[in-house]
C-alpha cells in the first residue's frame, strides 16, 4: 500500500527553466507527491545549486540522470523515489525514461515523448514489457470542459463526427529570439535538440493530441505545408495541415509561432451530424455546444450537469478562475491514483487512468514524422505509421 506521499526525482528543471517549475507546482497541488531528489542540470554545479533552492538533501542532488536513477534504486524501498519527472529539451527525453523503466521506476515526461518515432516505439515496448506506468503531460486534456467535450462526442449526441478544426497560434518567435541567448527559444529552434520539427513538435503535437482525445478518432493521413518565415531559422515556425481521420472525418490543423500578438491561443472545434462544440484554452471554463435544431448552449465548469470525468477534474466553485496549472495537476493526480491502485492490487478505474500515456506519445511522434515527410513531398498525402 502507498499510504504516504509519492516520492519523485526530477531530470532537468533547474534554475532558469520554465516547465520544471510548472511540473513541481502541478505535482504538489493535491498533496499527493513530493520532490526528494533530482539531476536538475547537465552542469553539476547548477544541479546542486538548483537542489539547494528546492531544499533537496545534498546527498540526493545528483550530477547526472544516470546517478539519480541508479543511486535512488540502491536506496531502501522506504526511501527511494517512486517515479521520475523528465523536463529536459526533447533530445534528452528518451535516455532517462529508458533507464528508469529498466530499473523499475515509473515515468512522467514532458512532451513530445522523444526525439523521434523510433525512440518512442522503443519506449512503448519497454513500458509493455515492464508493466510500469508512463505518463506524458499533454496537459490540455486535464481541463474539465475538454473532458466534457469528449463525453459529449462519446455519447453520440453530436452524431457521427464530420469535421475537426484544431488551432494553436503563438507569436513569441516572430523574430530571431534564439539569437538573443533566450534559452527556451534556443533549444526549440535547434534541430539537434528539438528534433525534425520546430513549431509542429512544440505546439502542433498539443493540437493533434487534443483533437484525438476529444473525438476518439485517430489521424489516418495528412497533407502538410511547413514554413520557416524567420530568415536563418533552421526549423519550421508555421504549419498548415489537412487531416483525414479514421471513420471518414476531415480536419484542419494549423499551428504557428510567428502569429504576432497571439498568446497560446489553442482552440478546438468539432462538428457532427447533429451538433458541434467549440472550446478555447484562453477561456477554458466555457464550452459552446451548438445544435442543428435548437439554440446554442453554454456549458460552464461549475455546472451541476457535467459528467463524471469533467466534474472530477473541476476544483473550484463557479466564478473562480481555474486553468492551466489545475489542468496540469489533474494529470499528476490521476497518475498518482493509478500508482496507488496498482500498489493495492486493483485495476485503476477509468477516472484514475484518465491521463495521456506512451501510446499518446507514439502517436505524437508519428504525427511529427508524417508532417515532415509530407512537407518534403510537396504536401503529399502521407499516412501515419504507429
Amino acid at each position: 500500500m502507498l499510504n504516504r506521499k509519492l516520492r519523485y526525482g526530477m531530470v532537468g528543471g533547474g534554475r532558469g527553466a520554465f516547465i520544471g517549475a510548472v511540473h513541481r507546482i502541478a505535482a504538489t497541488l493535491d498533496g499527493q507527491c513530493e520532490l526528494v531528489a533530482g539531476a536538475f542540470s547537465a552542469d553539476p554545479e547548477k544541479s546542486r545549486a538548483s537542489g539547494t533552492d528546492l531544499f533537496i538533501a545534498p546527498g540526493r542532488c545528483y550530477a547526472t540522470y544516470e546517478a539519480l536513477i541508479l543511486g535512488e534504486k540502491a536506496l531502501p524501498a522506504g526511501v527511494r523515489i517512486d517515479f521520475i519527472v523528465i523536463v529536459t529539451p526533447n533530445h534528452l527525453h528518451f535516455a532517462p525514461a529508458k533507464l528508469a523503466l529498466e530499473n523499475g521506476i515509473h515515468v512522467v515526461s514532458d512532451k513530445p515523448a522523444t526525439f523521434d518515432l523510433a525512440q518512442a516505439s522503443e519506449l512503448a515496448a519497454l513500458v509493455k514489457k515492464t508493466g510500469l506506468v508512463y505518463a506524458i503531460t499533454h496537459n490540455y486534456t486535464g481541463y474539465p470542459l475538454v473532458k466534457e467535450a469528449r463525453a459529449l462526442v462519446r455519447s453520440g449526441r453530436l452524431g457521427a463526427i464530420r469535421k475537426v478544426i484544431a488551432e494553436y497560434p503563438q507569436g513569441w518567435l516572430a523574430t530571431r529570439l534564439e539569437d538573443s541567448g533566450q534559452k527556451q527559444a534556443g533549444w526549440r529552434t535547434d534541430p539537434a535538440r528539438s528534433g525534425a520539427a520546430g513549431c509542429v513538435g512544440d505546439i502542433g503535437t498539443h493540437a493533434e493530441n487534443l483533437a484525438e482525445y476529444v473525438t476518439g478518432l485517430k489521424i489516418r493521413e495528412l497533407a502538410a505545408d511547413l514554413t520557416t518565415f524567420v530568415e536563418g531559422r533552421r526549423l519550421d515556425d508555421d504549419a498548415n495541415i489537412l487531416l483525414r481521420f479514421d471513420g471518414g472525418a476531415k480536419g484542419i490543423l494549423h499551428c504557428s509561432q510567428i502569429s504576432v500578438g497571439e498568446e497560446n491561443n489553442l482552440s478546438l472545434r468539432v462538428y457532427g451530424e447533429k451538433g458541434g462544440l467549440e472550446w478555447h484554452q484562453r477561456e477554458p471554463n466555457t464550452l459552446l455546444v451548438k445544435w442543428l435544431d435548437q439554440p446554442a448552449q453554454v456549458y460552464r465548469t461549475s455546472g451541476g450537469y457535467l459528467g463524471a470525468e469533467a466534474a472530477a477534474a473541476a476544483r473550484l466553485p463557479g466564478g473562480h478562475p481555474e486553468g492551466y496549472l489545475e489542468a496540469f495537476a489533474n494529470i499528476y493526480r490521476n497518475f498518482a491514483a493509478t500508482l496507488r491502485a496498482r500498489a493495492a492490487g486493483r485495476t485503476p478505474t477509468a477516472l484514475e487512468a484518465d491521463f495521456p500515456t506512451i501510446e499518446d506519445g507514439v502517436r505524437g511522434m508519428a504525427f511529427i514524422a508524417a508532417v515532415v515527410a509530407s512537407n518534403q513531398a510537396n504536401a503529399a498525402w502521407t499516412p501515419l505509421s504507429y
